[in-house]
């Protein structure tokens, strides 16, 4: 089979990352019985070459956040920038031009990323079709690509030839076509063992450091969360915490609004009340009046600027 050349076939240097910044983010779903509510204010900011975690259960907003920041579907509310592009603002022509250049996605199940009949590498090229096609842009050559996460020679083996850590890793090189300076990853190990996890993680790491891409991966895995450097939970349809180096912290919502762990608050209903004092950096809640009890209760938590303020 003959893999037909770039045009031109010469390697880009890095193109590096972009941003993205969420502001006040809404999704609703109408359905039959009434409005879902996907996203309910979701405020967030990824540096340019960042990598971060979207941790949570599912149904809670992360699959629906990556759509949006992909340019798949459009939001109910708020403003989403990835790079120097508003996507509220861009025509159906201006989102598939920024899917086919500026951010690549991979979706949850290495299999639904590729074609099987066809090289990897022709896999690789078709990827780069959209990208190819604009004025001045140069590719890398599909084999590049695929040594950049680690298949270098697999160029001419086909999807059923690899192992599943493999597969995983060529799904990777398909959404790293065109060169993206995002990479939106969908559950790249939920179907790995520890060794193919560690291969795609490995992969990922190589990609930031040597191209700079902006990559965000949706996982259940709370390990790999920790390892991308930041993980942010989404709970409810809005960010609930945050993760940077081992350490978990709550996160003030543009609304003013802050998520304490589920396990904070597993003892207090709704309804509750609590007193709130503020001195310094210490937040103390105490929880004074419960809906069932209607009287003192002796839960205390308290939200410090440091782990150590925590009680």
């Amino acid at each position: 089979m003959t893999i037909e050349p770039q045009e031109p076939p010469t390697a880009v240097r890095p193109a590096g990352g972009v941003a993205v910044t969420c502001h006040r983010l809404i999704h609703i779903y109408p359905t039959g019985t009434g409005d879902v509510v996907a996203l309910s204010g979701v405020d967030l900011r990824i540096a340019p070459g960042e990598m971060l975690a979207l941790v949570g259960p599912s149904g809670s907003g992360k699959s629906t956040l990556v759509a949006i920041l992909g340019g798949l579907m459009q939001p109910s509310a708020g403003r989403v920038h990835v790079g120097d592009h508003e996507l509220s603002r861009l025509s159906a022509k201006g989102l598939a031009a920024l899917r086919g250049a500026t951010v690549g996605t991979v979706l949850q199940g290495a299999e639904r990323n590729l074609l099987p009949y066809v090289s990897l590498a022709r896999n690789v090229w078709l990827a780069q079709r959209p990208a190819a096609r604009i004025a001045g842009r140069r590719l890398d050559p599909p084999e590049a690509i695929l040594d950049l996460v680690g298949l270098g020679g697999a160029s001419a083996r086909r999807v059923g030839d690899l192992t599943p850590g493999q597969r995983q890793r060529a799904a990777l090189a398909q959404g790293l076509a065109a060169g993206p300076g995002l990479l939106l990853v969908d559950e790249p190990t939920s179907q790995l063992d520890a060794s193919g996890r560690d291969e795609v993680l490995a992969a990922l790491a190589t990609v930031n450091a040597e191209r700079g891409t902006t990559v965000v991966v949706v996982t259940h895995d709370g390990e790999v969360g920790a390892r991308l450097g930041r993980a942010v939970t989404i709970r409810d349809g809005r960010v609930g915490a945050e993760g940077r180096d081992g350490r978990d912290f709550a996160v003030v919502a543009g609304d003013g609004t802050i998520q304490l762990p589920p396990e904070t608050l597993a003892g207090f209903p709704a309804g509750t009340l609590f007193e709130v004092d503020h001195t310094d950096q210490l937040v103390t809640l105490r929880a004074v009046a419960t809906p069932s009890s209607g009287g003192a209760d002796d839960g205390v938590a308290r939200v410090g600027d440091e782990p150590d303020h925590a009680g």
